[in-house]
């Protein structure tokens, strides 16, 4: 079991959650119910699921978890990507937002593929 705390990209995907609640408090709840809810909730599982890959003791539920946060990355991409085509947030703040998304998600990409690289029956593990 790892501190998830220690993981630079555990580090990452927590501000970026935190930005994303902070860009979103400005969305009107009338005319878009459920959207601010949603972003949120997607952003959250990025950290959320790094977080709970390392309470695993076995390094593929570890990918497991990982890959799951590379998929809510993408989901939260998306809904900020509706929320600056809506104009509901700032288009600097959600192009920023969108960025840091991306970038949160390279890192956790590079870090599922390391730790991929390290499961025993890995293709690409040298023999």
């Amino acid at each position: 079991m790892r501190d998830f705390r220690r993981l630079y990209v555990w580090q990452q995907a927590h501000a970026l959650t935190l930005a994303v609640y902070a860009a979103s408090s400005a969305v009107p709840r009338t005319g878009y119910p459920g959207l601010v809810t949603q972003l949120r909730r997607a952003a959250a599982a990025i950290p959320t699921n790094i977080a709970e890959g390392c309470g695993h003791s076995s390094r593929r539920e570890f990918a497991r978890f990982l890959q799951v946060a590379v998929a809510s990355s993408v989901e939260t991409e998306y809904h900020l990507q509706l929320c600056h085509d809506l104009g509901v947030i700032e288009v600097a703040a959600a192009s920023s937002l969108i960025a840091d998304t991306n970038r949160v998600r390279r890192q956790i990409a590079s870090l599922l593929a390391k730790v991929r690289d390290e499961l025993p029956d890995s293709p690409t593990r040298a023999v």
